[in-house]
C-alpha cells in the first residue's frame, strides 16, 4: 500500500539531466552533467517556473549530476525555494526508498523528487499506473523529464489515487 501524508497534494518527479560517461578512474556516482545535460536542465527549469511549478520541499539525489540538476532548478524556479535535502539513499535506490520518503513528507504541500531511472520511472508507474504511465512517457522517462502529479480525492479508498497533469522536458 502505498502511504503518503494528507498534506501532500503535488509530486513533481525529476530525472536528472543528461550525463557523460565516466572518464578514467571517475565513479558513476561522480559523473557530472554534460554540455546536453547542462542546456536541458536549463530547458525543463525555465519550462517550470513558466507554469508556476514551485515545490515546497526538493529532495534530492546526492550523486553529482543530480545535484547539478538541483541548482539549475534553484537558479529558475520564480519562487524562493529554500529547502533542500539531499538524501543518499535516492542514489540507486529501490522503489521502496523512494516511496518511503514520500511517506515521509509530513506537512508539505509539494514535493519535487529528484532521482533516477529506473527508480524514477517506477515510482510514476506506481502512483498513476502502468497505463497513464505508457501514455506519458511510450519510450521511457527521458533525461530532465519532470511529471507532474496531483491527488486526487481518495473516494474512500485506502490509498489516494494520483493523476499525471503534465510532462516536461527540454
Amino acid at each position: 500500500m502505498i502511504v503518503v501524508p494528507p498534506s501532500l497534494s503535488r509530486l513533481y518527479l525529476l530525472r536528472h539531466a543528461e550525463a557523460g560517461w565516466p572518464e578514467n578512474g571517475q565513479t558513476d556516482f561522480d559523473r557530472p552533467l554534460n554540455d546536453v545535460g547542462y542546456a536541458q536542465a536549463e530547458q525543463v527549469t525555465n519550462r517550470a517556473a513558466g507554469k508556476d511549478y514551485t515545490p515546497d520541499l526538493i529532495i534530492c539525489s546526492t550523486a553529482l549530476r543530480c545535484r547539478q540538476t538541483a541548482e539549475a532548478v534553484r537558479r529558475n524556479m520564480r519562487q524562493e525555494v529554500s529547502v533542500f535535502h539531499f538524501v543518499d539513499s535516492l542514489y540507486d535506490g529501490s522503489l521502496r526508498a523512494y516511496m518511503d520518503i514520500l511517506a515521509a513528507a509530513e506537512n508539505v504541500g509539494s514535493l519535487m523528487l529528484i532521482g533516477h531511472n529506473p527508480t524514477i520511472s517506477e515510482t510514476l508507474q506506481t502512483l498513476i499506473g502502468p497505463v497513464p504511465t505508457g501514455q506519458i512517457i511510450p519510450y521511457g522517462y527521458p533525461t530532465a523529464g519532470l511529471a507532474v502529479l496531483e491527488k486526487l480525492d481518495n473516494q474512500g479508498l485506502a490509498q489516494p489515487n494520483w493523476k499525471a497533469i503534465d510532462f516536461l522536458e527540454a
